[in-house]
């Protein structure tokens, strides 16, 4: 995405008081990262790490009541009714592929989160493509130019998404490391495509087929069941259906890359269910991340046995 878009998609979905102070306060939309509104609350941006409070005439910002509803009516196109569904699950996903979360009034149905009402925060995180940030990890997770099943560790915030989305397009596309071939992924919390009216705003490779907004057990085994994948790319799993679906695609001939939130293999392996398909070497291959200065940097690569292939 090149930095005029970026800016424009941002600029045009903030109310215009907002537009202008951000615009003023930030030269380098590439390195923005998100926005945040709080009613009655200073403005606030995170922009290559650092949070600043935008200030006019010298006076911090602070948002208003009718600022946050007037991004809101941007956003929605002027019909938060038509979003509900994306409410339920707290964000948006816009143009260019970039996350809006919410917060506010939970309205509950049937003890389950059926809308968010009376939105008293917003936090627009923008969408980074880092192309090429997978080159130094696909040497070590493939073999005979086929994809090895590969678990990334990573704490938050350390590029684990943005690592397995340059993965994705490689596999996809194909190059001298692994041959192209059919991908799918569970997007579902719309991270990996940044899907807006159901097409990918990220490049995700010309082999990609995309389930958005999907519960990712329940869309591993449809994609095996509809899409024939060859290779199966989910995000954050966790819970106990993720990990049996898991344990399914695998069966099925399918090749893994996943994703999980941990500081090190050993943390992984102290989770419950996970830790069994450690132990029991489904995994052919452990990519440890750490903070660093670049997204997705490498902390350590593992084999199944957890025999160290590459440290930093």
């Amino acid at each position: 995405m090149e930095g005029k878009d970026r800016k424009s998609q941002i600029l045009n979905i903030l109310a215009k008081s907002i537009r202008r102070v951000i615009e003023a306060e930030t030269p380098d939309f590439d390195s923005l990262q998100e926005i945040r509104l709080r009613t009655g609350q200073p403005l606030r941006i995170l922009a290559a790490n650092q949070e600043i409070e935008p200030r006019e005439g010298g006076k911090r910002h602070t948002v208003t009541k009718e600022e946050l509803r007037e991004t809101m009516d941007y956003i929605s196109h002027y019909s938060l009714y038509a979003f509900e569904n994306e409410l339920r699950q707290g964000f948006l996903t816009v143009e260019g592929g970039h996350r809006v979360g919410v917060a506010g009034k939970v309205i509950m149905e049937q003890e389950k989160v059926k809308n968010i009402q009376y939105i008293s925060s917003v936090n627009i995180r923008v969408s980074h493509e880092v192309i090429g940030c997978a080159d130094s990890l696909l040497p070590y997770i493939t073999k005979n130019r086929q994809v090895c099943h590969t678990l990334i560790i990573s704490p938050p915030c350390c590029g684990k998404t943005t690592l397995i989305r340059d993965l994705i397009r490689q596999i996809s596309d194909g190059n001298r490391y692994v041959k192209g071939c059919s991908v799918g992924v569970v997007d579902e919390r719309s991270e990996l495509g940044g899907c807006y009216l159901g097409i990918a705003q990220n490049h995700l490779g010309t082999r990609t087929d995309i389930l958005d907004c999907c519960p990712k057990a329940e869309g591993m085994i449809m994609l095996i069941r509809s899409m024939s994948p060859q290779v199966i790319a989910v995000d954050e799993i966790g819970t106990v259906e993720d990990i049996h679906a898991i344990e399914y695609a695998m069966h099925c001939g399918c090749r893994l890359i996943a994703s999980v939130h941990g500081l090190d293999m050993e943390e992984a392996k102290k989770k419950p269910v996970l830790g069994e398909l450690i132990r029991r070497r489904m995994f052919e291959r452990y990519v440890v991340l750490g903070n660093g200065e670049h997204p997705g940097e490498i902390r350590g690569i593992y084999d199944e046995r957890g025999s160290v292939l590459c440290r930093e």
